[in-house]
């Protein structure tokens, strides 16, 4: 592969989750000539030592900014996972002039002055009730689905963390409007729990500046179909 073709993949991970989840795209990448960056945010995966009640959704965006300052990353491929919706429309908002593309991995994709909890109002009840009978301020993480292969499950729930409510509450605040940049919805088919992303695949099928796709695959298609991921990716930057 030439080195005209190599791209540079940013990810924003899903919640109680961090860069470790993207463990097996590594070396996918790296034999597709890519390279894949894949930062923790403040307070999940080898952070945690570093979580507490202030961290919200801004304090994410941040530390995937920085990471694109401080590694002078340019023409980037960023990739919003679940959560990472929420942080990765955030960061292309204030780093347009960095990101290539954007793709939305089975994710929440917010409008200005959304918050996750206005995206998914059918959690809320559940999250606020678990977070007030733990410390108050997180929320334990989700269990895994239940086609993620024993392995895989033992592996995810030996490393999750508990996530900072704050981030779910937290109104995005884009300062430039409705983005202009490619981007991509990638919709993963294998629904095991309520159908939370249907509605930004809708979105992304009828409404300009997007291109749609499908996965065969559950939530987490880095960690329980790498291959497809890596063959999807490599088929949307094309």
């Amino acid at each position: 592969m030439t080195a005209r073709s190599s791209k540079t993949f940013l990810v924003c991970h899903g919640a109680w989750s961090a860069g470790w989840a993207w463990k097996k795209m590594h070396p996918l990448m790296q034999a597709a000539g890519h390279r894949l960056v894949s930062p923790s945010y403040t307070g999940l995966g080898e952070r945690a030592h570093l979580a507490n009640p202030s961290i919200d959704l801004e304090a994410h965006i941040q530390d995937v900014l920085n990471v694109i300052t401080y590694e002078d990353l340019r023409d980037i491929v960023l990739i919003g996972h679940s959560y990472g919706g929420m942080v990765a429309t955030g960061v292309a908002d204030r780093a347009r002039d960095r990101v290539a593309q954007l793709i939305y991995l089975d994710a929440f994709v917010p409008r200005d002055g959304q918050s996750l909890f206005d995206l998914n109002e059918v959690a809320i009840d559940k999250m606020r009730e678990v977070a007030r009978n733990g410390d108050g301020w997180r929320i334990p993480p989700m269990p895994t689905p239940p086609d993620t292969s024993p392995v895989d499950g033992e592996w995810l729930t030996a490393r999750r963390v508990d996530m900072p409510i704050k981030c779910f509450e937290q109104k995005l605040k884009l300062q430039r409007g409705e983005t202009t940049l490619p981007r991509s919805y990638i919709y993963a088919t294998r629904i095991t729990q309520a159908d939370t992303f249907g509605q930004f695949a809708t979105r992304a099928r009828s409404e300009a500046g997007w291109r749609s796709f499908e996965i065969d695959a559950n939530h987490s298609p880095n960690v329980t179909a790498p291959e497809a991921l890596m063959a999807l990716l490599e088929t949307i930057v094309a």
